[in-house]
């Protein structure tokens, strides 16, 4: 009886010690991962589990965050960048005098304002939450829904939104061009101190591609310093391109795919009902889709998504963990707005994440996040 006894306990131990050593396994051994990821070459690294619906010719997985580049039709000038400076913090292009890029894209707040959404004309609030303009000019369409085609487009949006600044683009341009001060500010960036909406745009658009983060732990690690990253932080990293799935839409070094997605958060048939892409294109296939948002500077860029409504990363982990599950409004069935209900997009699954590895991947995140720098308020021209 004893002799079975001590079987039997023998056979339980060898048993959860090989269940163990199994879930190690499946991330081959840290020490292996953090020299892989390390290496500074990138073909190196495990590949990363990419769902069927991804396009594996035009994916580029994540990095260290280049150089922005410029566009040929608004290259780069410093006396461009610094007007724009200026005229990004000018509340005078609103019709209150009150309110300027800067005061939803606070630089002392990681360029956002860390509200779930933002106060604009006689304190409105919004419909979406502020995204940080930090490396914006990595982005291919601008605004949640991808309305403005470029940095230069999407100057101009806000100032004529009655939520927004609520001022007519042709008084906008009329006032600043009203004010001495900035005649020579014009004739340094473009040659001549002729003021129009085509040059505000250009030298905003200018200066918001000069806003983009510092080196991060994870841009020094990739890039060869294996110091950057402890094991949990290695193993973040490589969930994130593995079992969380997180590599399918934040992708490339600017970790975004710059694609729209339904991720669950439609909110259909409630009273902060979004549609997305949608109100844009009118194609019933982007009903609920948004932009993926950079994962750069996440740590510092709360509330998150287009709604502002998760106030922790955990609970915006724990959302995916689940699969985003959306549930579908039963009453609307077989009514006329039958035909508008959104679809998840089939990317997102349940992950079965533990809470060891869902630990792991918040503390990589932690690493995309570089230091806050003060910015210094330019004086306005009078």
């Amino acid at each position: 009886m004893k002799l079975k006894l001590i079987i039997l306990l023998v056979t339980s131990f060898c048993l959860i010690a090989f269940v163990k050593v199994n879930k190690q396994e499946r991330y081959t051994n840290i020490n292996e991962l953090k020299a892989l990821y390390s290496s500074g070459d990138p073909t190196t690294w495990p590949k990363p589990h990419l769902d069927s619906l991804v396009d594996k010719n035009s994916f580029q997985d994540i990095g260290a965050l280049p150089k922005v580049t410029y566009p040929d039709y608004n290259p780069y000038s410093e006396e461009k960048a610094k007007l724009g400076k200026i005229l990004f913090f000018d509340p005078r292009l609103s019709v209150s005098g009150q309110i300027a890029c800067a005061s939803c894209h606070n630089p002392e707040l990681a360029w956002t304002d860390n509200s779930t959404r933002a106060f604009g004309h006689d304190r409105q609030t919004g419909g979406r939450n502020s995204m940080t303009i930090l490396n914006s000019g990595f982005a291919h369409l601008l605004f949640w829904d991808g309305r403005a085609t470029s940095l230069e487009d999407q100057a101009r949006f806000p100032i004529g939104d009655p939520l927004e600044m609520n001022e007519k683009l042709n008084i906008a341009v009329d006032k600043i061009s009203d004010i001495q001060g900035y005649k020579p500010l014009f004739k340094k960036a473009f040659g001549n101190d002729s003021i129009s909406l085509k040059r505000i745009q250009y030298a905003i658009a200018t200066f918001e591609r000069t806003v983009n983060s510092y080196k991060t732990k994870f841009d020094k690690f990739v890039e060869g310093d294996s110091t950057k990253f402890n094991n949990q932080e290695v193993l973040g990293l490589h969930l994130f391109r593995t079992k969380a799935r997180c590599i399918n839409c934040h992708n490339t070094p600017y970790f975004s795919d710059n694609q729209f997605h339904n991720d669950g958060q439609t909110l259909f048939g409630t009273k902060n009902e979004d549609f997305g892409r949608y109100n844009v294109t009118k194609n019933k296939e982007d009903i609920g889709k948004f932009r993926t948002p950079t994962l750069r500077e996440v740590t510092r860029t709360s509330p998150w998504m287009h709604n502002g409504h998760f106030p922790s990363l955990l609970d915006v982990v724990e959302l995916y963990n689940l699969g985003n599950p959306a549930p579908i409004q039963q009453k609307y069935l077989g009514t006329e707005r039958d035909s508008l209900l959104p679809n998840t997009s089939p990317i997102l699954k349940k992950l079965s994440l533990d809470k060891t590895e869902i630990q792991a991947l918040l503390a990589f995140l932690e690493t995309l996040s570089s230091n806050n720098s003060r910015t210094l308020i330019p004086t306005l021209p009078q």
